[in-house]
């Protein structure tokens, strides 16, 4: 690789690690971020705002400073279409930039392909696809989120030793440090899905507990078929949440009350347990303009959408303790035990005497 690629890479990767801090809180636009260099130096960084706008490239260069003979390193193809905001092309034409280095094309039909015609008419240099297989792989809840296909769906579980989910003694099964990675690792989804079982038996908040994240809590949707999630959770007394219950049964009290504190009801029609009921679940999702899940919930349902093939990676913290007596599941973890825990799929961080094993699925 020669030292210009190098280059390139390395202001690519600052770029990606801009794009990483606001992964899930950028609604339906997708994370971008982006670095402005000049003789070598990096003279403004930017990343899209949380909700989608402003976009990364007029978070960069919105400052009062010379942007004239500069390159701009962006993760994404610049926009090139007026919608809520001007197209960052125009931006990066009138700041007289020199060159314009991305990872990928946008999937966005309204800028695919055009921007480097756009770019290279304005005789501002153009390269494509530096780090385009890491963009790729970033992109892939974007890239689902703009075709037909199922959602990004991700899933977390914390397990001991011996593969048990609850600890009969204490409240958790895994240590301090492991939970706060949990913590971080919801900030970068834009909604959580679990069950009325599992919410009902634990009473969690499920947010985003780290310090300056705090309003990084997704939303959260609760699969609750014969509707028995009860009133008084500390889920609910966070009214800044969007929170949604997804339901087979109809009862007028409880959809009153709960439509009053501003939780929001859909009804489901299709059979319980089965795909296309999931499937359902899933497209309700999509159409409420969620684009990254991350489920949460007890072996019982998860071992559902494993069955059924929804996942794309499983999160899974692992003890180093094993409960025994003291701990019990409420299904089987046949499939969870499935999952292969190795070396090569273990992630580098440290958790004390926990680990956690990333699996793509």
């Amino acid at each position: 690789m020669s030292t210009s690629q190098n280059k390139d890479s390395f202001f690519l990767k600052l770029a990606f690690n801009q794009a990483e801090i606001n992964l899930g809180s950028t609604s339906t636009n997708p994370s971008v971020g982006c670095v402005v260099v000049k003789n070598n130096s990096i003279i403004s960084s930017g990343r899209t705002s949380f909700n989608g706008r402003p976009h990364a490239e007029a978070n960069s260069l919105k400052k009062k400073i010379n942007f004239k003979g500069s390159s701009l390193y962006v993760t994404l193809e610049p926009c090139v279409h007026y919608g809520k905001t001007p197209p960052c092309v125009k931006n990066i034409i009138n700041k007289k930039l020199r060159k314009v280095i991305f990872a990928m094309n946008d999937v966005d039909k309204r800028t695919k392909n055009l921007a480097y015609d756009q770019l290279k008419k304005a005789k501002i240099k153009v390269k494509r696809y530096t780090n385009k297989s890491y963009a790729k792989k970033f992109y892939k809840s974007y890239i689902l989120q703009s075709s037909n296909s199922n959602l990004f769906i991700d899933a977390k579980l914390a397990i001991s030793k011996d593969y048990l989910t609850i600890n009969n003694k204490k409240k958790w099964i895994t240590n301090s440090i492991s939970r706060k990675v949990g913590n971080f690792l919801r900030s970068k989804y834009d909604c959580i899905v679990s069950t009325s079982k599992t919410i009902n038996s634990d009473n969690p908040l499920l947010n985003c507990r780290i310090e300056s994240l705090e309003n990084k809590s997704p939303a959260v949707i609760v699969i609750d078929r014969l509707f028995k999630i009860k009133k008084n959770l500390k889920i609910f007394k966070d009214k800044s949440r969007n929170i949604f219950i997804f339901t087979h049964v109809d009862n007028i009290i409880k959809e009153k009350y709960f439509k009053k504190i501003g939780v929001n009801i859909i009804k489901l029609t299709r059979p319980t347990n089965s795909k296309n009921e999931l499937t359902d679940i899933y497209f309700f999702l999509k159409q409420l303009g969620f684009n990254r899940i991350l489920i949460e919930s007890g072996i019982k349902y998860l071992s559902e959408v494993l069955k059924h093939k929804l996942i794309h990676n499983f999160y899974l913290f692992k003890s180093s303790i094993s409960l025994k007596n003291d701990g019990k599941n409420n299904a089987k973890p046949f499939l969870i035990r499935k999952l292969k825990t190795t070396d090569k799929n273990k992630v580098k961080t440290n958790l004390d005497s926990d680990s956690l094993f990333k699996i793509q699925l």
